[in-house]
């Protein structure tokens, strides 16, 4: 092959993140001189030296290969849905998530892509991404690293558009990033046209002020349908991933609002909005107060001629008039709107009924991306057994679980565990006892997850873990935001604990937590542990993960579990009853551990029992929790529905 050909090639492979699900792909780049698990593809790709390229397109074996993975990648999609979230977690090397919200995100485009569903992602690029978690002295500190966009395959698409604030016009310059067959937009406002202020807007992902998070929402919002129309897509459905992106409204009325007026206009874009709420709890909803969001709708009152009110209106909260809540924008625009689990959808419909259309909330629950989330070896497995579909949730092919033998499965099991043990000796130092049940929890540290619910029973825990005939090990990840020291307090306790005598080794913490350490953790633990107050967690695909890698999920009966729990397929928490909180976390903490010590019981006495309860999870929940399913519904429930 011709250098200057493969050269374009590889690149195009690199910039293409279809690499973060494509083993050959990813086996191609990894092969490259200078590959290592901490830099882009993108980057490496660019490093390679004339000679070095030279050396690679000699090789008949490796340039034909390059030529095959390239030619999968041409058969792009023009797309009509625009899909609308402030962030994408698409692979570790791309830190623009915070957390769920934005590796659902990423899943909902790599299925999407997977079945050729015609959309284009949008969302925001956040030149210090989220920040890097340290442990120092037993605290979290923060430190944030500058992120260059072409080094992590974003193309600059030349389009900048412009966004009308208070007394100016923020620019943001447009980059792309292709996601298989599908494109992501992600706009950046670090651009010479705007003052040194407005260049930090798209700074960092969620930091800031609650001026700075209006901003960044103008941004992602108005700023989103202005890029999509400037690219020349007809998008005939705006899809809103939480209510970050409502200003988008705006700019879709500003199209028509001149020629037929407000009403009408809103009548007009309603048939091509829907929006997903993930929030069960008001706490989550962005409110914004009236001194701080009038000024950036008053541009728009003047243009159309209407009083300033008629906006406000449009997202008054129903309970505080002086507020501005997002989630009733959305609601108010949107032709249908959806929670993300069963459960959740009862929820929303109960918390939104101020509104006006709760009634109207149906749901659909979330899944994971299974090329992304299911270990390589489990994988291997699966492609050799299962055959066709699995990862595509076609329940034929989870029926042949049946066919995977004690053998198989041991072997599966060890050698995930042995990359989750890796990983844990390489950050922190602490061994795992190889015959150890492996009990793994790793999420956001907000305080209703409740991440040291097992410290509150010191007397069970310790039992627990001081058992060396029957060996557990507990293995916590997880970040708290900047500013929630009460989250922050929770991975101290956790780390002071790991500290302790009582926790006899076997209680690790795994700094930084990131989409590669939760890899690791879902396909090398054997029990997932999920305890959040009951019920606001919406949906908690973390556990969807888990299933996947046969990983069995020990959880409070919420999100995705709720509906999906058999009694035979996991291990429920049994809800307190108590009004109290300190007491229903107590009693909560306590029928927890009971379960774990069931488990323990299960696990070193009856392991042919425990690979049982592991194929009748992959039989029950495998075709359900993935992110295929999940697009499949959304095309039957939500894009195709009048």
């Amino acid at each position: 092959m011709n250098p200057e050909t493969l050269r374009s090639d590889l690149e195009r492979l690199a910039a293409n993140h279809r690499w973060t699900w494509s083993p050959p792909t990813r086996e191609l780049l990894d092969a490259l001189p200078g590959s290592d698990l901490h830099t882009h593809p993108a980057t490496v790709v660019s490093r390679l030296g004339e000679a070095q390229v030279e050396s690679l397109a000699s090789d008949a074996d490796f340039a034909s290969r390059v030529m095959a993975e390239t030619d999968l990648i041409q058969d792009s999609v023009t797309p009509t849905i625009a899909y609308c979230s402030p962030e994408f977690g698409l692979t570790a090397l791309l830190p623009q998530y915070a957390g769920g919200l934005g590796v659902l995100a990423g899943d909902h485009l790599k299925s999407a892509s997977d079945l050729g569903t015609p959309l284009a992602g949008v969302g925001l690029f956040y030149r210090e991404g989220v920040f890097r978690q340290e442990i120092r002295h037993g605290r979290q500190v923060e430190r944030y690293d500058v992120i260059d966009p072409e080094g992590v395959g974003a193309t600059d698409t030349e389009v900048v558009v412009g966004i009308p604030f208070p007394g100016r016009e923020v620019r943001a310059r447009v980059w792309q990033i292709v996601v298989g067959r599908l494109p992501l937009l992600l706009l950046d406002t670090k651009i010479a046209d705007n003052s040194e202020e407005d260049r930090k807007i798209t700074d960092r992902l969620y930091a800031g002020s609650r001026h700075h998070r209006l901003e960044q929402e103008m941004v992602l919002g108005v700023g989103g349908a202005r890029a999509l129309s400037a690219m020349g897509w007809d998008i005939e459905l705006h899809h809103l991933n939480e209510g970050h992106a409502g200003f988008i409204v705006l700019d879709l009325l500003d199209r028509i609002c001149g020629d037929v007026g407000l009403e009408s206009a809103r009548e007009t874009v309603r048939e091509g909005l829907v929006f997903t709420t993930h929030t069960p709890v008001p706490a989550g909803i962005d409110r914004f107060d009236s001194d701080v969001v009038l000024p950036y709708l008053e541009p728009w009152a003047r243009s159309w001629d209407v009083p300033v009110e008629s906006l406000w209106e449009l997202g008054q909260d129903p309970d505080d008039t002086h507020v501005f809540n997002m989630a009733a924008l959305c609601l108010r625009s949107a032709r249908i709107a959806n929670g993300v689990s069963e459960l959740h959808g009862e929820v929303s419909r109960k918390l939104f009924a101020g509104v006006g259309i709760g009634d109207d909330i149906v749901h659909v629950t979330n899944g994971v991306h299974a090329r992304t989330w299911t270990g390589a070896h489990t994988q291997a497995l699966f492609d050799a057994t299962l055959g066709d579909g699995w990862a595509e949730g076609h329940g034929e092919a989870w029926e042949r679980v049946s066919q995977i033998d004690d053998d198989q499965l041991v072997e599966s099991r060890r050698r995930s565990s042995l990359v989750l043990a890796g990983l844990i000796k390489e950050r922190t130092g602490d061994v795992i006892d190889p015959d150890a049940l492996i009990v793994g929890f790793a999420r956001r540290f907000a305080p209703y997850k409740r991440a040291t619910l097992l410290l509150r029973r010191p007397d069970l825990l310790g039992d627990i873990l001081a058992d060396d005939n029957r060996p557990v090990h507990f293995v916590f990840a997880g970040k708290a935001h900047p500013s929630d020291e009460t989250g922050k307090g929770l991975v101290a306790d956790l780390i002071e604990a790991k500290s302790s005598d009582q926790a006899n080794g076997r209680l690790s913490f795994i700094p930084d937590y990131d989409m590669d350490v939760a890899l690791a953790m879902v396909q090398g633990a054997d029990v997932w542990l999920n305890n959040p107050i009951r019920p606001r967690e919406a949906s908690g695909t973390s556990g969807e993960k888990a299933v996947l890698n046969g990983c069995l999920n020990c959880s409070v009966l919420d999100g995705w579990w709720a509906e999906m729990y058999d009694g035979q397929n996991g291990w429920e928490i049994p809800q307190s009853a108590a009004a109290d909180a300190d007491i229903r976390d107590q009693e909560e903490a306590t029928t927890m551990l009971e379960a774990i010590a069931e488990i323990v019981n299960e696990y070193h006495g009856s392991r042919p029992v425990f690979h049982g309860r592991i194929r009748h999870a992959w039989t029950t929940l495998g075709p359900r929790v993935t992110s295929a399913r999940m697009i499949r519904d959304y095309e039957d429930r939500i894009y195709r529905r009048p």
